[in-house]
């Protein structure tokens, strides 16, 4: 078939993604490995790719930046273009050199990216006379120009000049050509691992060099590990390979057909301890397994990119698929790397049970639920990524109890009962399993809180204190009642176990902006706390319940010292002013139910701040007494009918840490 006629149709319909826009620069030094390979004598078999970058001054260019690639230039020492070779050019899918693996369409993925070719090749007609040979290749005109004059060399070779790379394509090529060297290796790293040699390739940048066989030496962990394996009824060649962890590899499958790499896969995580890092007696490595065989000969597409095999087969037709040469070859992976995995997998664990041991003792019940590949990890994962793993799992465990639930509801048809007694056993201990993680989960919580304040109430880098506000968001969300906050975050059994339990609390709202009153008042209470107690000694119906008692908490910035007399800068007077609004207020309950006008309720009023001397000066003129630890004042003021507590920052840490040390030490969480 006419190449001049069909030309633009074939490229129209030949693919090559723009992330691969090396690709047919490499297949271009593939070609020329080939062309070595046919000279006679090829022991002395030469490569060299040039990297061509624009001459023009670019004025956007930053000073670490480099000149754009205009194009490329490869040259060899091989056979040439011959009368053969040049036939096979200008034929589309020749089966010329199909032996190697060619499919004749190498040179239309150069027009996919360049826009033009010029070859210049010298080679040995049939008088065995040196020759050069000269023509230019592009999407316009085909293969033209060409001409047959006086040898300029002195022995065969062929440069190839590949010009105009399109911008779509360069812009996801590498700027650097020691990265376009490593890329490079990689597409004809078999040549290196196979059996014989390859010949010597040079890849030029400028004033720099990079000989493949150096980098092939500098990136080899150890030596390649051949072996053969059979899927189905095909056989698949498989070279291991550990590189040197300073290459920026992962650990992957790579995929060849016509002796190049075409296809790439992560097999990182898909092994138990085949994680980011592994090492053995010599250091750290990265490993690849490159696979090759008859079968992905014959599967490769036409532009090398990718192949017509599917990811799965259902089939039984014995279709190879890439989910059975995946699984086979991670089989190998496995036994290959056997002492490596083991070490890594014992790690794993480990660090799971350090940190359940350590930071999250509550996933410490449903770690018997949970399948044991799902607790190895990656010893290198961070707290965070652990964490995530682990509460996934404990989700898991919880949906299958909520299911198990709804099917020990129905026992299933002809079950005996001793069957359904044995189910209904291990669903019950699992359930308690999990209601101890729940608790578990809580005491944790209550240890960060502790910490957080902790932190909170010392002196900031710049000498200064917290802002109450943020230790307000420890304690209670700003802006929040009850209503709109989940219990789990709020955190009122740091001041008093009790207000852990409220039928309704606000947090720095208005008095008339709360449902539980109508008072017009704006002054803003901290917390207000109003619990409606139950008589245990009556039955009472929804129109009568007793009388409620006020829990007021007013909380301080750390180290403040302007405390003086007067409602706006004493936070004892402050906390009594909101109890006589509440007495004198039409204060209704959350469901509209009138709470009557009482000035004798018991009133409770909590100051959080530390003990400066101005504050302690507020607490003896409200005859308050100072605890015995000296940390705090208390007392009960007969006159509001209300018991006051004045509790410094450290006293609230110290005894918070006290009520719960019982509970962290149970879980081995340091209470210190």
């Amino acid at each position: 078939m006419s190449l001049q006629t069909n030309l633009k149709g074939r490229l129209r319909n030949t693919s090559l993604p723009k992330s691969h826009g090396l690709m047919p620069v490499f297949e271009a030094v593939v070609n020329s490995i080939h062309s070595i390979e046919e000279k006679t004598n090829s022991n002395n078999g030469m490569i060299v790719l040039q990297i061509n970058r624009s001459t023009q001054n670019d004025l956007e260019l930053g000073d670490k930046s480099v000149p754009p690639i205009v194009g490329f230039t490869i040259t060899d020492n091989g056979l040439g273009f011959d009368e053969a070779n040049f036939k096979s050019f200008e034929t589309l899918d020749s089966e010329h050199k199909i032996d190697k693996g060619c499919r004749g369409v190498g040179r239309l993925m150069w027009l996919k990216a360049f826009e033009l070719a010029e070859i210049e090749s010298h080679f040995l007609d049939d008088n065995n006379v040196l020759k050069k040979r000269v023509f230019r290749f592009n999407d316009k005109k085909g293969v033209h120009s060409e001409k047959i004059i006086e040898a300029t060399d002195k022995q065969s070779g062929t440069l190839i000049k590949l010009i105009s790379f399109d911008e779509t394509f360069r812009k996801h090529v590498p700027a650097k050509g020691s990265s376009i060297a490593n890329q490079l290796l990689e597409h004809v790293l078999w040549y290196f691992v196979r059996q014989g040699s390859a010949p010597k390739i040079m890849v030029k940048d400028a004033g720099e060099v990079f000989d493949l066989e150096h980098l092939f030496e500098e990136h080899m962990h150890a030596s390649a590990f051949p072996e053969t394996i059979n899927i189905r009824d095909y056989s698949f060649d498989l070279i291991h390979i550990k590189f040197r962890a300073s290459v920026n590899k992962k650990h992957q499958l790579a995929l060849c057909a016509a002796n190049r790499l075409v296809k790439e896969e992560s097999i990182q995580g898909k092994l138990l301890g085949l994680y980011g890092k592994i090492s053995d007696a010599s250091g750290e490595f990265t490993y690849t397994c490159y696979v090759s065989s008859d079968y992905l000969n014959k599967h490769v597409r036409s532009e090398r990119t990718s192949f017509d095999i599917t990811e799965n087969v259902e089939d039984m037709l014995n279709e190879v698929s890439f989910k059975d040469i995946r699984n086979a070859v991670l089989e190998r992976t496995k036994a290959y790397l056997h002492d490596v995995l083991a070490e890594n997998v014992s790690a794993g664990r480990k660090r799971v049970d350090d940190f359940i041991n350590n930071h999250a003792p509550r996933y410490r019940p449903i770690a018997n639920y949970v399948a044991e590949e799902l607790l190895i990890v990656d010893p290198e994962k961070s707290d965070k990524e652990l964490e995530m793993h682990l509460h996934a799992q404990w989700y898991e465990v919880e949906r299958q109890l909520v299911s198990e639930g709804h099917d020990i509801m129905q026992p299933q048809n002809e079950e005996h009962i001793e069957e359904y007694n044995k189910r209904l056993s291990e669903y019950l201990r699992k359930a308690e399993d999990i209601k101890k993680s729940d608790l578990a989960n809580y005491v944790s919580h209550r240890k960060v809180i502790i910490d957080l304040l902790q932190k909170s109430i010392e002196k900031l880098d710049d000498g200064k204190y917290a802002r109450e506000d943020m230790i307000h968001e420890l304690i209670m969300p700003m802006r929040k009642d009850s209503n709109e906050v989940l219990q789990d975050s709020c955190n009122l059994w740091l001041i008093d176990e009790r207000l852990a339990f409220h039928n309704y609390l606000a947090s720095d709202k208005t008095l008339n902006s709360m449902p539980i009153t109508g008072n017009d008042s704006n002054k803003e209470p901290d917390l207000l706390s109003l619990r409606v107690f139950d008589n245990p000694l009556l039955v009472n119906d929804d129109t009568s319940f007793p009388l409620a008692s006020i829990t007021v908490v007013e909380i301080k910035r750390p180290m403040r010292n302007d405390m003086r007399e007067g409602e706006d800068k004493d936070p004892i007077d402050q906390a009594l002013g909101y109890v006589e609004r509440i007495r004198d207020g039409q204060a209704k309950t959350k469901s509209g139910l009138l709470i009557p006008r009482n000035h004798d309720i018991p009133a409770y009023c909590y100051i959080v701040c530390d003990l400066t001397p101005t504050m302690i000066k507020r607490c003896k003129n409200f005859s308050l007494t100072m605890t015995a630890d000296g940390m705090g004042y208390f007392g009960y003021n007969p006159n509001y009918k209300a018991y006051i507590e004045v509790i410094s920052f450290n006293q609230l840490v110290k005894a918070a840490k006290e009520r719960n040390r019982a509970f962290f030490d149970k879980l081995g969480l340091p209470s210190a």
